[in-house]
């Protein structure tokens, strides 16, 4: 009974499909007769030559155009914002007064750094004070070395001296030899020189005059003594060597008296022209 319902169902659809297909027959033989008619207007158009035809556009709305895009501009930098202001100092607190244990402190401080700079000062000088005396020492010695040598060679030219006195001596004993046969002494004479060597009595004199203006002697004396004074000088005069013999009793005296002949260096000849070879002189502050 279900299978005839169905069959009557799809009998009635028959119908319906082959009404459909007519239609859809008659639309497409309309399509093709409706190409056909294009093809052939087509193929006509194409064989004549077109007229010129003009055309005007027209919007339909009227529009403007836009402005050219404008790039945007960077923005500017943020501002640094200021730095907040340094914190009120505080006021400090006042100061309390010192103690009197506090300053007593601070005295005794005060006061050992004052003792402690004084010693420091006391060293130094005493530092400076050896420094000076070892320079002193020092130019002592130098002196003393440099005096020991002028002495040696003074020495060594004395002996020098003495040497060519004895040579000049014993010349002259030659010449003393040679002269015996014309000697002017009295008939009763011993001698052998041809004259007498002993001076004249005006040459001490002399001698004296010559030494006097080298003695430097500012000292007052009560008295008035002698200083006796050996001199041995070769035959043009020059002093080889002098000796104190006989003393004044005044050091200063006497020192200025060798002083003075070391200074005069020659003595003046005789009135025959000759100088004693060896002779003691005596000097007086006041003659």
């Amino acid at each position: 009974m279900a299978l005839d319902s169905t069959l009557t169902r799809h009998d009635n659809l028959m119908p319906q499909r082959i009404g459909g297909m007519g239609r859809g027959t008659a639309m497409a033989l309309l399509v093709h007769v409706g190409l056909l008619v294009a093809l052939a207007f087509g193929v006509s158009w194409r064989s004549q030559t077109p007229a010129g035809v003009s055309a005007e556009l027209w919007a339909a709305v009227p529009q403007i155009a836009a402005p050219p895009a404008v790039e945007p501009k960077p923005a500017p930098a943020p501002t640094p914002a200021p730095p907040p202001p340094p914190p009120k100092a505080e006021a400090a607190p006042p100061k309390p007064s010192p103690t009197e244990a506090e300053i007593a402190i601070e005295r005794e401080k005060a006061e050992r750094k004052l003792r402690e700079q004084q010693e420091r000062e006391q060293q130094e000088r005493l530092r400076k004070e050896q420094e000076r005396k070892e320079q002193e020492r020092i130019e002592r010695e130098k002196a003393e070395k440099l005096a020991a040598q002028k002495q040696r060679e003074l020495e060594i030219k004395r002996a020098k001296e003495e040497e060519a006195r004895v040579a000049m001596q014993r010349e002259e004993n030659l010449k003393r030899m040679r002269g015996q046969a014309g000697g002017t002494g009295a008939p009763d004479s011993t001698g052998t020189a041809a004259r007498d060597a002993g001076p004249s009595a005006s040459y001490a004199g002399r001698i004296v005059a010559a030494v006097r203006p080298n003695i430097y002697f500012i000292d007052e004396v009560a008295s008035n003594p002698r200083a006796d004074v050996e001199v041995r000088c070769g035959s043009d005069g020059t002093i080889i060597s002098s000796r104190l013999v006989k003393s004044s009793g005044n050091r200063e005296w006497d020192d200025a008296v060798l002083r003075a002949l070391e200074r005069t260096g020659k003595l003046p000849r005789d009135e025959d022209g000759r100088v004693p070879p060896n002779m003691v002189i005596g000097f007086r502050p006041r003659e």
